[in-house]
């Protein structure tokens, strides 16, 4: 597909590319980036970003890099350089260009020359504070620094014995001089260098002089060529200074146009990295990529595709309007998907043992093993199915029975018949407790008409239940996960999102027992255990498995309501 032939406007910024490739501003060419901070892993809001940016590069046959924002030697590191790379490639997009704006560093360093000799630019010997209070702020005017009408040449010596390292950390700044009355707080004279004397994790000690973003960050634009350099919303009061310091340099070509979208908000979720970060310093989670955590490897570990991440970022559509999506509308996207490729298997999460007492024996007066078919996947009938052994000793969920049941409870209870998947119809005769009146076990006995669970007399039952043949069943584990912050809105009536965390937001169960077949499971894969959810098999530890979604489609519910 060629830039002519692009789709039709779907959203705003597209019609903004399709109009600039109509009226020819930059020739038909169409290139973004994704640029990160390599100081944390990526989280579902860069989802967005990635989707937002790669897919318009997409859609106008246009190309779109990877830039590592890399201007603060303090907190950046080549592990998150790893995963952001890694992420990206997990959820499906392959950068035209990986690139750095510490690429850059010598470049920008002159042209802030260049700003200095135009009289657009000053060092200031305040500090941060000083400078931070002098700035004012909405209805406060600002106050100009006393060093504000330094000469360019004193200027220019100044900054060049900052980057020579003669000066400690603190002790001055490079800043723009704009206007220090403006309306818009990003042009009241910001600070383009800062003094720092740490080693940065590509350039080593060559530098002890860091651009700030606003600085880096147009100026990389326009280096690489890009031409629509999309950002969240936050960015929107930044594009006058964005424009400002592009309008005032030797660009090498065309100038870049800066577009803002609403960013990606989730209720029940937080993806402020310091808040994540302190989640994981303080031992809340156990790591970034712990399955209650909203960073993509956190999402992968617990079984989202990298498909329905993207198709809910879709979905969701790109706007100028900030607004927080139900966290229930993501997962609605990934039940949907894994609905269709998921294997089905049976496990048992609380086992509760059943001994059918009038099973028949064999010659050796072993109990009979039969087999049933079983499908692999009703949405897909070239899965074809597979064998599952079933004998005189099963097991099945606890909560799956009740000596006294409640009013509306269909499952087994003394006197009661249900079916067994697939198998047979059974009505409980006994229970057996152990000493300290814990139910130990429960007795049945089975209808051998009702083979593959069905009724030649017509007759019904109002529970079907699995089960795992207990003889062939594999030990398992598996993690049952709630929302990670109680509150649908975290830290709105409290100022603190960590006030809101939920402490019950992970169940680990260790005496699981599941169907043989699935001791098979590839790490990472996803399986509906039937009528439990879906569940991903963890890459690291044996026969774990976390819980990705439930079965019950809560959007949907939600969606019903509000009509």
């Amino acid at each position: 597909m060629t830039a002519a032939d692009a789709p039709a406007p779907k959203d705003f910024i597209r019609d903004i590319v399709h109009a600039d490739n109509e009226q020819g501003t930059y020739r038909q060419r169409v290139q973004t980036r994704f640029p990160p901070e390599p100081n944390g892993y990526l989280h579902i809001g860069h989802a967005k970003a990635i989707v937002v940016d790669f897919g318009i590069a997409a859609d106008f046959d246009g190309v779109c890099n990877l830039r590592l924002d890399d201007t603060n030697p303090d907190t950046e590191e080549t592990e998150f350089v790893d995963s952001i790379l890694e992420d990206i490639r997990w959820l499906g997009y392959a950068p035209a260009q990986v690139l750095h704006a510490s690429d850059y560093f010598q470049r920008l360093y002159d042209w802030a020359e260049h700003l200095i000799d135009a009289g657009l630019a000053y060092v200031d010997d305040q500090d941060n504070e000083t400078i931070s209070a002098q700035r004012g702020g909405f209805g406060r005017p600002g106050v100009e620094s006393p060093y504000r009408d330094r000469p360019s040449a004193e200027n220019l010596e100044l900054f060049r014995r900052m980057a020579t390292g003669e000066f400690p950390d603190g002790s001055r700044v490079l800043r723009a001089k704009i206007d220090m009355q403006h309306e818009n707080m990003q042009l009241r004279d910001p600070v383009m260098y800062r003094i720092r004397h740490a080693a940065h994790h590509r350039t080593g000690n060559r530098w002890c002089l860091y651009p700030t973003y606003d600085w880096a960050h147009g100026q990389s634009d326009a280096i690489e060529g890009v031409t629509h350099s999309i950002c969240t919303l936050e960015f929107d009061t930044h594009r006058a200074l964005y424009d400002w310091y592009l309008e005032h340099l030797p660009l090498p070509g065309d100038k870049p146009k800066q577009i803002e979208f609403a960013r990606l908000e989730l209720t029940h979720t937080v993806t402020s990295k310091r808040k994540l970060a302190k989640l994981v310093t303080d031992g809340i989670v156990d790591g970034w990529d712990d399955p209650r955590m909203p960073t993509l490897r956190g999402l992968r570990r617990r079984g989202y595709p990298a498909t329905a991440i993207r198709d809910f970022c879709r979905e969701i559509g790109t706007t100028r309007t900030n607004s927080r999506q139900r966290i229930e509308a993501l997962e609605s996207v990934v039940r949907r998907q894994l609905n269709l490729t998921a294997q089905r298997r049976m496990a048992v999460l609380k086992p509760l043992k059943v001994v059918i007492t009038n099973w028949p024996t064999d010659a050796s007066g072993a109990p009979v093993v039969e087999e049933f078919p079983v499908s692999n996947n009703p949405e897909n009938p070239a899965d074809g199915t597979r064998l599952v052994p079933f004998s005189n000793e099963l097991y099945i969920e606890a909560d799956d029975f009740a000596e006294v049941p409640p009013p509306k409870f269909y499952r087994l209870s003394p006197g009661r018949e249900v079916r067994l998947r697939g198998a047979y119809f059974v009505t409980c005769t006994d229970v057996v407790k152990d000493a300290a009146g814990n139910i130990t076990e429960v007795h049945v006995t089975y209808d051998p008409a009702t083979r593959g669970g069905d009724s030649p007399d017509g007759r019904k039952v109002k529970s079907t239940m699995h089960w795992v043949s207990a003889r062939h069943a594999v030990s398992a584990s598996a993690a049952l996960y709630d929302r990670l912050f109680s509150a649908e809105f975290p830290g709105e009536d409290t100022g603190d999102p960590l006030d809101d965390l939920n402490p019950a937001s992970r169940e680990l169960l260790t005496d699981c027992r599941v169907e043989a077949a699935l001791a098979d499971t590839v790490p990472g894969d996803v399986v509906q255990f039937e009528r439990l959810g879906y569940f991903a098999l963890d890459p690291q530890t044996p026969m774990l498995f976390h819980r990705t979604v439930g079965l019950r489609d809560e959007w949907a519910a939600i969606q019903r309501r509000q009509r």
